[in-house]
């Protein structure tokens, strides 16, 4: 999952992020989900959770031969502290389905 002092979902240049395929997953359009997963706490060998609920945009990017896949959550109705964005990545394996289908 993308970390609270990740740049905005769309902000970071291409260049700068490791080669990825874009798509859309129709299926997962305007399913809410839960996101759950960690992130290093800087400065020390910690790592903290971070819980993320929104709606998925059904846009997806999939990164390296092993189809990575990561989807868009927009309209969150909980992030962590401080979390100034309006979307984040959510890797799959981090999501749980809050609902079959919209």
């Amino acid at each position: 999952m993308s970390s609270t002092d990740s740049p905005h979902p769309d902000a970071v240049a291409p260049s700068v992020l490791p080669p990825y395929r874009s798509g859309f997953d129709a299926a997962a359009q305007g399913l809410r989900a839960v996101c759950d997963g960690g992130r290093l706490l800087a400065g020390t060998h910690l790592a903290g959770r971070q819980e993320f609920c929104g709606r998925l945009t059904g846009d997806i990017r999939e990164f390296g031969p092993e189809r990575w896949r990561w989807y868009l959550m927009t309209e969150l109705t909980r992030q962590p502290f401080g979390y100034a964005f309006e979307a984040v990545w959510c890797d799959e394996s981090s999501l749980t389905y809050l609902e079959e289908s919209a």
